[in-house]
This record gives structure tokens, sequence and C-alpha cells, in this order.
């Protein structure tokens, strides 16, 4: 009698996609929030400081302060791990069931996107936790004030410091060639076979990913280029 393991429902490829899935669309809805509520700074100081005590305030009495963004950020976390763990093990999957190359191998189609996207998991990961350590605890910013939101963002970004607005300038064109791949794969995941329904897609995802990137990277350059100050 041989006896087979089955796995869980989740640990199958059917499961793993849905686990990115599920994960991918949580980190796209924090993006697109986190990059509205960076654009406040552009109403002024006085506003993007109360916008920035507002999150720290969010949820009390019911929860003391900062509380609401520590459940947050523990709940990205396990969100990121979660994408990463999935699409590492579909890969190493993908991988072992094509042990041998093939002798002729067809000329396909891959994009730039494609081809990048293990690696510039990579670099954004490394960005996030930079990120953090930047403007979240402060250890790595110049002014690191809690109480002046908006000092740090515009210390961050200063013009001397020209090297810290080229590696978030790299780290968001990476999320974005990472966004335009995953939002085409979703995309054509609900059923846009069709090659029109393909362009579409693509186009769909392009856009999306190009308003994302420059919704991000107007902060720094806006401080770069001394419109905000």
């Amino acid at each position: 009698m041989v006896i087979t393991k089955t796995r869980s429902p989740i640990r199958s490829n059917v499961g793993l996609k849905a686990v990115m899935a599920v994960t991918g669309i949580l980190l796209v809805l924090f993006l697109i929030v986190h990059m509205l509520g960076n654009l406040k700074i552009f109403t002024g100081e006085t506003s993007f400081d109360h916008y920035a005590h507002w999150l720290r305030d969010l949820g009390t009495p019911l929860l003391p302060t900062t509380w609401y963004l520590w459940i947050q950020r523990t709940i990205l976390t396990v969100a990121v791990l979660a994408h990463i763990g999935a699409a590492t093990v579909l890969a190493m999957r993908a991988r072992a069931a094509r042990p041998v190359a093939y002798a002729h191998r067809r000329k396909i189609h891959v994009n730039y996107a494609a081809r990048t996207m293990r690696w510039g998991g990579v670099i954004i990961l490394l960005f996030v936790i930079y990120h953090i350590l930047d403007l979240t605890t402060g250890h790595l910013n110049p002014q690191g004030d809690p109480a002046n939101p908006y000092g740090n963002v515009v210390a961050d970004f200063a013009p001397e410091r020209w090297y810290v607005t080229l590696f978030y300038t790299l780290a968001i064109v990476t999320l974005g060639f990472h966004l335009r791949h995953g939002a085409a794969s979703a995309f054509r995941s609900l059923g846009q076979q069709t090659p029109k329904g393909e362009r579409r897609a693509r186009a769909a995802a392009l856009v999306f990913a190009v308003v994302l990137c420059a919704g991000y990277l107007v902060v720094p350059f806006a401080v770069l280029t001394g419109l905000v100050a």
C-alpha cells in the first residue's frame, strides 16, 4: 500500500498564486493611500505635519498612540514576506519541473520587468528597510525630529543629499516595473486572453505604474529643485 502525501490547499500552486494575489492587492492599496498622503506635502508644512500626527493618533482612544501604525506595519510586513515566499516557492517548483534545458529554446518575448522581478524585489525590500530607518524611526534622517515630519522630508531630499534622491528614484522605478508586470499578469488572470484584451491589459498596467511612480517621485524632486522647502 502506497501512502501519498497531499499538499494543503494553501501550499498548492493555486493556493500560492492566491496568496500572491491577495497580498499583492493589499500592498498596492497601501501604496496608493501612502502616495496620496505624501502628496499632502504640497498643501504646506502645517497641513502635512497635522496629517502625520493624525496617523499616529488614529484609533485613539480605543488604541494607544501609534498602535494603529504598528498594527499596519505588522500586517504589511507579513504580506511582504508571504508575497516573497509564495513567489520563491512557485519559481523553485517551475524550475524543478524543467530540470533539463531545452536543446532549442524558442524565441519568446520576455519583457524587462519579467526578467528583473527577482532582483527588483530585492532592491524594493532594501529600500523599504532604509525608508523605515530614515523617515519612520529617524535613525538615518539628518534631522530625525518626530515632531516635524515636513522638516524631515525636506532635510532628507536636500540638494546636497542627491544620492538619497537617486536611490529613491531607482527604487521607485524598479517598483514601477514590478507593478507593471504584476498588474498585467493580474489582468491576464481575469480573462484578458485575446490579443486585443492583452494589449489593453498591458496598457492599463503601464498607465497605473507610471501614475504611481510619478506620484512618489514628484515629492523628492520638488524638494531637490526647491519647490518644497
